[in-house]
């Protein structure tokens, strides 16, 4: 197995359990006897810590090996996944949330990202590489589709074991997939590594500028985000439209089928209209579903606009990856992936406990409203600072 396979089968491993763990993560906290505003203050925890890992470790991966990095993610992982399992106090559960890996938002980011980037890009060139990423999206994407799915074993199972032995159990299971990734990690080969006289005296040289723009409009994309991670999306389902756990992980399941069936559409997309306009002119569409999912008066539409949305939403996850490695030198790529994610995470860390007190006002979704709201504002200022940046496969 070649190391970019090694990469994309972690990759779904952890999207299973990301995944699960979106959905899990309200049922536990609630069944533990906490309020909406301590599930969004423990959701925006996991986001933060995410993000402070995610830059420790990009700042420095311009020294560092990248299998230590990926090792170092994987045994993290393990540990956050036992803790979640075991403990019960909010103060233990916000810094488990804020030193591990939990995902909440269901999708590409954490401190394996700047040295999971690094190796695919490195492993392709041109349009291939947007392709190598639609691939590593997609198969995050449905393993975290299957992992909701998954979810519903909680219903299954709750009349022969108790719900929260099963919540339980799952939990362990997201830490035994750490040990997994670790052991996919362990065997990467030396062409993983960076090349010799490749490390650079400092993380970003010249494409700084660029990088430092592209984050802060990721930052805004980010924070309208997290008013909808899966997690407090599916807190406003159960208690607007009163879904069970198995519907709404079915719910989930759809929605994460048709974003990483849609990937793929964003690499023939690209080619044609170029990386930029594919991130802008998918993502308007899906920002106006959303605000109107907020509107619906029945589950079925709600579900119906959410499905729509998710047609479109995610077809700027590849060719956003692409750009950002097209667009920087190669040495530059594990801060420039860095430094790209984890502003990402910062700004999404503070608006789910935004979002969870809203909830506490109304089942109304504005959260909805006011992440369809910013992610607009965050297209137009993407076309407009970006449009005339074109990577060399471009003709840039």
């Amino acid at each position: 197995m070649d190391d970019a396979r090694r990469v994309l089968l972690a990759r779904a491993l952890r999207g299973f359990a990301d995944g699960s763990a979106a959905i899990l993560l309200p049922v536990h906290l609630s069944a533990l006897g906490f309020e909406a505003v301590a599930v969004g203050a423990i959701t925006a925890a996991t986001l933060l810590g995410s993000a402070l890992l995610t830059l420790g470790l990009g700042l420095i991966a311009h020294r560092m090996p990248r299998r230590r990095g990926l090792l170092v993610a994987s045994l993290l992982m393990a540990c956050t996944g036992t803790a979640f399992a075991l403990l019960e106090g909010f103060w233990p559960l916000l810094l488990v949330a804020l030193f591990g890996t939990l995902n909440p938002a269901g999708g590409d980011a954490g401190p394996f990202l700047p040295f999971e980037h690094t190796v695919l890009a490195e492993t392709a060139n041109g349009g291939a590489r947007t392709a190598m990423f639609a691939r590593y999206s997609f198969l995050g994407t449905m393993a975290a589709a299957v992992g909701a799915l998954a979810t519903g074993a909680v219903d299954w199972l709750a009349p022969l074991f108790g719900r929260e032995a099963v919540v339980q159990g799952m939990f362990l299971l997201y830490g035994a997939l750490g040990v997994a990734n670790l052991l996919l990690y362990r065997r990467l080969s030396r062409a993983a590594e960076a090349p010799a006289g490749g490390a650079r005296p400092a993380p970003l040289g010249p494409s700084r500028r660029r990088v430092y723009g592209l984050a802060a409009l990721f930052s805004l994309d980010a924070f309208g985000g997290g008013f909808v991670v899966q997690s407090l999306l599916a807190l406003w389902l159960f208690e607007r439209f009163g879904l069970d756990v198995a519907t709404a992980g079915a719910v989930f399941f759809t929605t994460q089928l048709c974003g990483a069936l849609s990937l793929f559409a964003a690499v023939p997309i690209a080619r044609r209209i170029g990386l930029v306009n594919t991130m802008v002119f998918t993502h308007l569409p899906s920002n106006l579903f959303l605000i109107a999912a907020a509107f619906a008066p029945e589950a079925w539409s709600a579900v119906g606009l959410l499905v729509l949305r998710s047609l479109l939403s995610q077809m700027d996850v590849p060719a956003r990856s692409a750009f950002v490695m097209a667009i920087v030198e190669p040495a530059e790529r594990p801060a420039a992936a860095s430094l790209t994610s984890v502003p990402r995470g910062l700004a999404a860390s503070v608006s789910p406990l935004i979002a969870g007190w809203m909830l506490t006002l109304s089942a109304f979704g504005w959260p909805l409203v006011v992440a369809g709201a910013l992610k607009l504002a965050y297209d137009l200022a993407l076309l407009r600072a970006f449009a005339r940046v074109r990577p060399p496969e471009e003709g840039g």
